[in-house]
């Protein structure tokens, strides 16, 4: 079964909406939490979510439980906003370039040795998932991301290697 979580914020209708749009599935549930924009406040892969230290108790266990990943709580580079400052696939992970190498490391043994990288996004952004959205066969970037920074997207994240697998149906 595929899980995901929304807001209480959201209405009946939307919700509904969401459910009717989904196969069966897919579980959907709502979290009551004060910081309404989870995606700057969760990264995950499908084995973990690193998650802002604030969020409430309930709502690290609705992600855990729906989800069905590991939750550490953690920051990127001292930045609260976990799910801003990092992207992560099954395979890679890129983070907020003043990432200390001994934080990449304990971060990257966090996540069972998920290899890390330190990059930027559109021209320097350090807020990665402001244009960087990555899973294991391809990623989308902002229309301002660089060329190196492209270069580094594909090799952190070992694209064209997936690409190459990848099989057409």
């Amino acid at each position: 079964m595929i899980s995901r979580k929304v807001s209480t914020s959201v209405m009946l209708p939307e919700l509904q909406h969401l459910r009717n749009s989904l196969p069966n599935s897919v579980e959907v549930k709502c979290v009551d939490e004060a910081h309404s924009a989870l995606g700057n406040s969760i990264a995950c892969n499908d084995d973990f979510a690193l998650l802002y230290h604030d969020l409430d108790k309930l709502t690290e266990e609705i992600i855990a439980d729906v989800l069905g990943v590991k939750v550490i709580r953690q920051t990127i580079a001292r930045n609260i906003l976990v799910g801003s400052y990092c992207s992560l696939s099954n395979i890679r992970g890129l983070v907020h370039p003043d990432t200390f190498v001994e934080d990449l490391e304990e971060i990257s043994d966090l996540l069972d040795g998920l290899p890390l990288a330190a990059g930027t996004v559109n021209k320097g952004n350090n807020v990665i998932a402001s244009g960087l959205t990555v899973n294991d066969w391809t990623a989308f970037c902002g229309s301002d991301t660089t060329t190196i920074e492209l270069a580094v997207i594909d090799s952190t994240f070992g694209l064209r290697d997936a690409q190459s697998m990848a099989v057409d149906v």
